[in-house]
């Protein structure tokens, strides 16, 4: 083969490659992913009290992580994470048995939620660098020793502008996976403008770095209809253009869209549609004492 066509060759190759992994990311994709968090409110959750399906993805989310002093009073500590979920029920060596019992099981942990000590959890950075610089340290630290797969991002308060946070958090995603520290990456936004527009900075310039987007659907009013809630996923789906956003509802009695009103009927909707990313509760705590129905039921819809 003369070089000329040789060229010819390679270009058409790549012209097929490129078309076909073109058409692939375009096409819509339902997924088996299931996740919830765990840990927040110390009532003695256990990751072997979750029922587990073998056919879906099964992601545990330790809530939380907050760089705040573990003092009564706590206090901003500028990016140095301590442990604030129920460690005495899911410590480091739970999370190596649940692992090694259920394959399909992978644990992350979050970062910020909503409250430390009753008081709101505020993303306070002193300057980008040096926030960055020591949640890689506490992060690593953590993740090494609970062996993590995954960190998540949920904080809900602020004192600090849009695109500092989006530097803050997205430089620690880039080290993590350059690093191969975790394996996946999520945020937990919800529609509110206070909280909104420092998710969707983050998306713009690191959405490439994320993986999932927990999108708190349960945020919204009570009583929300079938209808507003395919309304809501298609707004938040364009706003996080690209990514996969995953549908939930709380067990906490919060808002949104619920299972006795028809969530499962929507992401029924969602799957025929191609659209169903994945399905995430909050949580295992709030759910323990009905059983955890709903988590076999959502399990059982991705699976089948």
């Amino acid at each position: 083969m003369n070089s000329t066509r040789l060229q010819l060759f390679l270009f058409l190759q790549m012209t097929l490659f490129f078309t076909t992994m073109s058409i692939a990311e375009a096409a819509p994709a339902n997924s088996k992913l299931f996740r919830e968090y765990i840990g927040a409110e110390g009532v003695g959750v256990t990751f072997s009290d979750v029922p587990i399906d073998s056919r879906v993805e099964f992601h545990f989310i330790l809530s939380f992580a907050i760089d705040y002093t573990t003092s009564s009073r706590p206090k901003p500590t500028n990016g140095n994470f301590n442990v604030f979920w129920d460690t005495e029920n899911l410590s480091p060596s739970h999370v190596s048995a649940i692992k090694a019992r259920h394959r399909n099981a992978k644990v992350a942990l979050s970062l910020g939620g909503d409250t430390v000590a009753g008081k709101p959890a505020n993303f306070t950075p002193t300057s980008i660098n040096s926030w960055v610089r020591n949640a890689i340290a506490s992060i690593v630290q953590i993740t090494k020793e609970y062996k993590l797969d995954g960190i998540d991002i949920d904080y809900e308060h602020f004192n600090t502008d849009p695109n500092t946070f989006a530097e803050c958090i997205g430089r620690l995603f880039f080290y993590l996976k350059q690093n191969k520290v975790v394996s996946f990456t999520s945020i937990a936004p919800y529609d509110d403008d206070s909280v909104q527009p420092y998710y969707l900075a983050l998306w713009r310039k690191y959405g490439h770095l994320i993986d999932y987007v927990n999108f708190q659907f349960y945020a919204y009013d009570k009583g929300t209809s079938i209808t507003q809630f395919m309304k809501y996923f298609g707004t938040q789906s364009s706003n996080y253009k690209g990514g996969k956003v995953l549908v939930s509802f709380g067990t906490d009695n919060s808002g949104g869209l619920s299972p006795e009103n028809g969530f499962f009927e929507a992401c029924a909707r969602l799957k025929n549609q191609g659209k169903l990313h994945g399905i995430f509760i909050w949580s295992a705590d709030d759910s323990k004492k009905a059983h955890f129905r709903y988590e076999k039921r959502s399990q059982s819809l991705l699976a089948s």
